[in-house]
């Protein structure tokens, strides 16, 4: 049996994240095995999850994934290792309820605690707040009473008076909501940020002085004790029976892109790809000069390619050899990054420079995000993806665009959470997809068999 607590926020920018790493950092060195997760479709916050905690952290999203495919997801990594995990620390997205609808808590971090049956520790921002703090307390912990609060942490308080001040309004109109901590305004601790979010785990921002940092901030102003005190121990979902994807009986090998400029990937994507059949071999396009030995697939997840893309345009052999791999007609899947790797050339602030070539379009950087939000795609098409008509869902998030001069075919229909259409597209050309849409493969169970069958079926033809 284990642990649960699910840290949401009141807004986006409360803080959650570094209060979230912090519990994480302190809980770890206190010797607990801590499983991160987390809500919504983010790749940056899991990435600093497993580097504080050493396990990888799962997305549960409530819009892309239905309540048994996150279920599914939370109890599998629950009982992935034989030494199994204390505790299930899973961060909030947003405010705690916000999501895909403003009249339900679709797609929202209730949600998600609702479905874990878990309870949440609520992060509020007290910066220039006293009397008030109590009022938002107030007001978030009975909006909806299925959902149960270990309490909540009084984040960015200043000085002692500050403090006595929030106490003194939450001992008057909250008596009964545990505050299990009043968190210092510390700058030190802050993490930078760039166009896409926060700098990413891969690039070395969570050192361990951080950690030290973040773990002895937190245990200066949490009461551990008390609070794991308050926690039920959790067993409904650890003895229940795991689904798991159909293994077609013959491993093939997929390599999957993986370093600084290649980090976006839900690992629930790799877990159900080798559930299916896949053995994973991981390579970097910034460092390796070929691909993987006898692979039969590659997978090029999203992530920052325009700032690595000097260093990737001047690795011609990986290039070449991935080229060759799609024109080949074996099977390549691209997203985002990915996507933009397999184009013609990226155009930068300090360049155009030249990519893969598979796809006949032009990635320049914009200013702006040109596209975010949630989408669902439908094939139009038969693909490596599955027979036409396989519907998946996914995010799309990314500051680059594409000239229209592809003669690949257009391979997705896609629709916003509303159900509006968009300018998206999903290209196909052999048997290599690509698109800037990150699909969740658990949105779709039938999606990385079909991956594993496209790999062994060319494999039959090549050999």
């Amino acid at each position: 049996m284990a642990k649960t607590i699910v840290i949401g926020g009141t807004q986006s920018g409360s803080g959650k994240t570094l209060v979230s790493l912090a519990v994480m950092a302190a809980l770890t060195r206190r010797g607990l095995k801590v499983q991160p997760f987390k809500c919504g479709p983010d790749f940056i916050d899991p990435g600093l999850h497993r580097a504080v905690t050493g396990n990888a952290s799962i997305n549960l999203d409530g819009w892309m994934l239905s309540q048994e495919a996150c279920v599914n997801s939370f109890v599998t990594a629950m009982n992935s290792t034989e030494e199994k995990p204390d505790i299930a620390v899973v961060e909030g997205v947003m405010g705690l309820f916000d999501g895909a609808s403003g009249s339900s808590d679709a797609g929202s971090t209730a949600q998600i605690a609702k479905w874990l049956q878990a309870q949440v520790l609520l992060v509020i921002d007290g910066r220039s707040m006293a009397r008030s703090f109590a009022a938002i307390a107030h007001g978030f912990t009975t909006l909806d009473p299925d959902i149960t609060f270990a309490g909540c942490i009084a984040n960015r308080v200043g000085s002692p008076n500050h403090i006595s001040l929030v106490r003194e309004a939450m001992q008057t109109y909250c008596p009964d909501i545990y505050v299990a901590g009043y968190m210092s305004r510390n700058e030190a601790l802050t993490l930078p940020s760039r166009h896409l979010g926060l700098v990413t785990a891969e690039e070395g921002i969570v050192s361990p002085e951080r950690i030290t940092a973040l773990a002895d901030w937190a245990d200066a102003h949490i009461d551990f004790e008390q609070l794991l005190s308050r926690l039920p121990e959790q067993s409904l979902f650890l003895s229940q029976k795991i689904h798991r994807s159909s293994d077609i009986g013959s491993k093939v090998r997929i390599a999957v892109a993986r370093d600084t400029a290649f980090s976006f990937c839900y690992p629930d994507n790799l877990r159900l790809l080798e559930e299916a059949g896949a053995e994973i071999v991981f390579f970097s396009p910034l460092n390796d000069q070929r691909l993987p030995e006898s692979i039969d697939g590659v997978y090029l997840p999203g992530g920052y390619p325009e700032l690595y893309a000097e260093r990737l345009s001047l690795n011609g052999s990986i290039r070449s050899a991935i080229r060759n791999f799609a024109f080949s007609g074996k099977p390549v899947y691209a997203e985002c990054g990915g996507f933009m790797f397999l184009a013609k050339d990226i155009t930068t602030d300090t360049g155009t420079f030249p990519m893969c070539g598979v796809f006949n379009l032009h990635c320049t950087m914009d200013k702006r995000h040109r596209a975010l939000g949630y989408r669902e795609v439908v094939t139009t098409e038969d693909s490596i993806l599955g027979s036409a008509g396989m519907t998946a869902r996914g995010h799309e998030f990314h500051y680059s665009y594409v000239g229209e001069e592809s003669d690949s075919g257009a391979l997705y229909s896609v629709t916003d959470r509303k159900g509006n259409k968009t300018s998206t597209s999903g290209y196909v050309t052999h048997n290599t997809v690509g698109s800037y849409v990150h699909l969740h493969f658990a949105s779709q169970p039938e999606l990385a068999g079909e991956i594993v069958k496209a790999c062994l079926s060319t494999r039959n033809i090549h050999d």
